[in-house]
């Protein structure tokens, strides 16, 4: 039987009960985050927490617990369903109150984790995946990590329906990100990435692989770049929690480069697998 988090104490699953009238359900008022589980451990959970804590400021949600209280009740939770490989999500929403537009005036935050096994995409990772462009029709605060995930909804579906693996976004001609995911292009031995703006969520994994570069030498740019520099990248990759590093050797059926994942992007690989296995103990 599957144990949740429901504020700060755990409870089975069946035992779960949200209200009606939760701002999260109504509105899509709160913000989420995903934390990747290897081992037993979590990896960049601090980053992550972090983000979490930011994404709730943003939209004045008052987290009742501090950083290190949320911790460990993610880590207690991990342990009591005894995940191995996965990954625990974790939400909170302004609360139960009478539907209204605006904050109401007193409302008690409502926070719900849970985990499941989720095992690495290691063949698409070495074989690579498809890409489709598809215009980026989401708000303009995607730095937010909120609940309001129906514009990346329709975008992955559009994308699925076309038979890739990822919707790869952008305003106007400008590349921004991924429905689920960052986007980098690298072209003579320069990585390229959209800034981290209000126009994307700046990844966990996105970081990572930004130091993962100055440690190999390879030269970052943070600029944005349009879907015809994108076609003409010689590797193109993306980034996520769950996806890691993942090559995308095709957009909209022309291959990038040789149509394989190139020396960079595997490069990136191995020292994100190295950093991986420092870190948790693999």
């Amino acid at each position: 039987m599957a144990w949740i988090l429901h504020n700060d104490t755990l409870i089975q699953e069946e035992e779960l009960a949200i209200s009606k009238e939760d701002r999260g359900y109504q509105f899509g008022d709160g913000i989420y985050e995903v934390i990747r589980i290897y081992e037993g451990n979590l990896f960049t959970a601090k980053e992550h927490i972090d983000r979490f804590y930011a994404s709730a400021e943003k939209i004045k949600i008052v987290i009742p617990y501090t950083k290190d209280v949320l911790h460990k009740l993610l880590y207690d939770l991990v342990e009591q369903n005894e995940i191995n490989n996965g990954q625990v999500y974790v939400q909170i929403t302004r609360g139960d109150a009478m539907r209204q537009h605006h904050f109401p005036q007193e409302t008690s935050p409502v926070m719900v984790a849970y985990t499941k096994t989720v095992e690495r995409p290691k063949e698409m990772m070495e074989a690579g995946v498809h890409g489709t462009f598809i215009e980026d029709m989401r708000w303009l605060r995607c730095d937010i990590k909120s609940l309001n995930l129906l514009g990346n909804v329709m975008a992955k579906q559009e994308a699925h329906e076309a038979g890739s693996y990822e919707a790869i976004l952008h305003r106007g001609e400008v590349v921004t990100e991924g429905s689920s995911s960052n986007m980098y292009g690298i072209k003579n031995g320069i990585l390229y990435t959209h800034p981290a703006t209000n126009l994307i969520l700046n990844g966990i994994t996105r970081s990572v692989i930004l130091d993962l570069c100055r440690n190999l030498g390879i030269e970052v740019q943070e600029t944005a770049f349009t879907k015809e520099q994108a076609l003409e990248m010689d590797e193109f990759f993306m980034s996520s929690t769950t996806a890691e590093i993942m090559p995308i050797v095709r957009i909209d059926g022309q291959e990038i480069g040789n149509g394989s994942p190139g020396e960079a992007t595997r490069k990136l690989q191995q020292a994100f697998e190295a950093n991986l296995k420092l870190t948790v103990k693999m």
